[in-house]
């Protein structure tokens, strides 16, 4: 993956709608989305290889966020 995917992210904003300014954490959220895209890129490509329904695999990658748990709420 190129690094010049990290403009497809959003600016960061806080629960109150402030942005996210800190250079150091914007550059981690950056990385960890990259990562994310190229590891879901990589389950959807391999999931094509197996003949596995690309419908199914955008379903199962959709369910996969949906199953993440905040263990930080207040």
């Amino acid at each position: 993956m190129t690094k010049s995917n990290h403009s497809i992210w959003p600016k960061w904003l806080r629960d109150d709608g402030s942005v996210v300014s800190c250079t150091e954490k914007v550059k981690v959220m950056t990385e960890n989305f990259d990562e994310i895209k190229q590891i879901a890129q990589d389950a959807l490509e391999d999931g094509l290889l197996m003949e596995v329904s690309e419908q199914q695999m955008r379903e199962a990658l959709h369910q996969l966020v949906e199953s993440l748990v905040n263990p930080y709420k207040r």
